[in-house]
């Protein structure tokens, strides 16, 4: 009998010839990954060819569910697609939130995956009847917001959407998926569909739900959790958003500016949420089952509402020199239409700026600070003509044929762009941000946590900064797997003990902290083999050499400097603490643990 939460099997659909069949999953399986990113790993190891081009018609793309999704728990509502990355090559995972995830795990299966390619651009629908697919000829060219709009006028309300916007189509490398405005953004998961042409997949809750074990048990928790989640450790989102940590950041140097030749910013604080929120902001919002409500909705010049984090005001902002807030949120706005990351986006471009300063490349328009000339690029990359053909691959493929020395500051990890995090001013996140499989990832490594404690000094690398790493990263694929929120992630005091109560209670396992840290190990062990597998190389688990070779003067009068001799030897130290040899490879009698096929 399968275990509460789940439906124990993967819905495998192939485009080519409309079909679909379903996959079993058994317990062991569902038990040993859990759902989300870790049962999307297991999925790609099962289904994916090696060696398969990621754009290719036989690459499979996973919408994944997890065993809490539909419960009453906060946060819950959440996915994850999971594929092989076109940016780099390697695995990517990416979550995304809302109703979504409900409706898709109601069509009675943990996961959809899709392999094959259509003939013309398509729309494929499921629900609790299976799967279809209808020509979407009309929708070409539109962005995701108005492909969802389009699609559920037309098919009813009850369908849910995720869509790709035009660079999806065009195979822009880091396109995204989208739903409700919230994006599966990170690795070019939206030139995976756009490659198999789907502009997006369509799902409808069937007349069924999947109960959990204990259903009063889960009712107390979720009780709890909702309490707990309007604490201390939630108010800086409820109130301002991950847009407060502009200034924060700004204030220790360790925020990225002009791709990484410096570490603060002149004009920070015309971007901060402070002096953004009594400008342009219109309205907060929550993703479905949500108690938290971290969405805080701004409006740029011309009334488009868009919804504003760090990370895309960072990219568009100070990575491009760039400080007039309109011109960032317009730019936000422009890449949500196109449907593509603003991460990547941004520090392409803002590579390609300096590239034009070096005179590598003749674009002279294309200037740090040059509002106007950000958006100019934008649609390039986004229409792949002029300039932003070249751009539209990532800072990684650009600099590999701009030449020149341009490799040595492309601001990526793996082909994946940095995101807005100094790691010479924080070296437990330069060692995450070097060994996660996904590449430059602050999700999947939340190790700035430690840097910013105060309880490791954040200039000096060492056992204390490996230990912060490996403990978070764990941390991050049990939470990505189960699926909760990472902005609960403040509110455990013991999280792996408190996280198998929640699962056991859903599931009716009898969990354990010590079982779900060894589920953590397991699901990035399968992420290191699947990158094994795809071609990864030590000199992968690496960063800029610019970041390697350029200190930073700070404020307080210490330099900030990331030598390549210390980050060897804290790589050497993840890998040890890992189990893994001196090269990153695993030993081999740890494989049998793994339920691969």
């Amino acid at each position: 009998m399968t275990a509460g939460g789940y439906f124990g099997q993967a819905l495998v659909v192939d485009a080519t010839s409309g079909s679909a069949a379903a996959l079993p999953l058994p317990d062991e399986v569902l038990r040993a990954y859990l759902g989300g990113v870790g049962l999307g790993v297991w999925l790609l190891h099962r289904l994916a060819p090696a060696g398969v081009d990621a754009l290719a018609p036989e690459a499979p793309l996973a919408f994944v569910f997890s065993p809490l999704v539909g419960t009453s728990l906060t946060t819950s509502a959440k996915f994850a697609v999971v594929a092989k990355s076109p940016l780099t090559g390697m695995l990517t995972d990416a979550l995304a939130s809302s109703h979504f995830a409900i409706a898709g795990k109601l069509t009675g299966n943990d996961a959809i995956v899709v392999r094959g390619a259509r003939s013309e651009l398509s729309v494929l629908l499921a629900d609790g009847d299976g799967v279809r697919f209808e020509a979407a000829g009309d929708l070409a060219g539109l962005s995701a917001a108005e492909t969802s709009s389009r699609l559920r006028e037309r098919l009813g309300r009850g369908w849910r959407v995720g869509a790709i916007g035009p660079a999806g189509e065009r195979g822009v490398r880091y396109a995204t998926i989208s739903h409700d405005g919230r994006h599966a953004g990170r690795g070019g998961l939206g030139a995976v569909l756009g490659a198999k042409r789907i502009k997006a997949v369509a799902v409808r809750a069937a007349e069924r739900k999947v109960p959990p074990a204990d259903p009063e048990a889960v009712l107390a928790a979720a009780r709890d959790l909702r309490a707990r989640s309007f604490g201390p450790a939630t108010a800086k989102y409820r109130e301002l958003g991950t847009l407060a940590n502009l200034l924060a950041f700004n204030a220790i140097s360790t925020l990225p500016t002009r791709n990484f030749q410096a570490a603060s910013f002149e004009g920070a604080s015309h971007l901060a949420a402070e002096q953004v929120a009594e400008l342009r902001k219109v309205a907060r919002n929550s993703c479905a089952s949500c108690t938290i409500g971290c969405e805080h909705i701004y409006a740029a010049r011309g009334g488009k509402k868009m919804r504003v984090e760090y990370e895309n005001v960072f990219a568009l902002g100070p990575m491009c020199g760039v400080s007039d807030p309109d011109a960032v949120l317009a730019a936000s706005a422009y890449c949500d239409d196109l449907g593509i990351d603003t991460i990547s986006a941004g520090g392409t471009i803002a590579w390609a700026m300096e590239c034009v300063e070096r005179g590598l490349i003749d674009a002279p328009w294309l200037r740090f600070g040059d509002a106007d000339a950000l958006l100019r690029v934008l649609a390039e990359i986004g229409a792949r003509s002029g300039l932003g053909d070249l751009l539209a691959d990532g800072s990684r493929r650009a600099a590999e044929q701009v030449g020149g020395g341009s490799a040595a500051f492309a601001p990526h990890v793996k082909g994946l762009e940095m995101p807005g995090y100094e790691p010479r001013s924080l070296h437990a996140m330069a060692l995450g941000l070097a060994v996660n499989a996904r590449g430059a990832d602050h999700n999947r490594s939340g190790a700035y946590e430690a840097d910013l404690s105060g309880e490791v000094d954040r200039l000096d690398g060492g056992s204390a900064h490996v230990t912060a790493a490996v403990e978070t990263e764990d941390r991050a694929a049990v939470m990505d797997s189960m699926i909760l929120c990472k902005f609960l992630r403040g509110v455990f005091t013991d999280p792996f003990a408190e996280w198998a109560d929640l699962l056991s209670a859903v599931t009716g396992w009898d969990l354990t902290a010590a079982e779900l840290r060894r589920t953590a190990r397991r699901i990035l062990l399968a992420k290191r083999l699947y990158n094994l597998r795809e071609g990864w190389q030590p000199a992968d688990d690496w960063l800029p050499e610019r970041l390697l070779s350029e200190p930073l003067e700070l404020a307080s009068g210490r330099v900030a400097a990331l030598t390549p001799d210390r980050l060897r030897t804290m790589i050497d130290g993840y890998y040890a603490a890992r189990g893994l040899d001196g090269q990153g490879r695993p030993d081999p009698a740890d494989l049998a643990d793994l339920h691969l096929p």
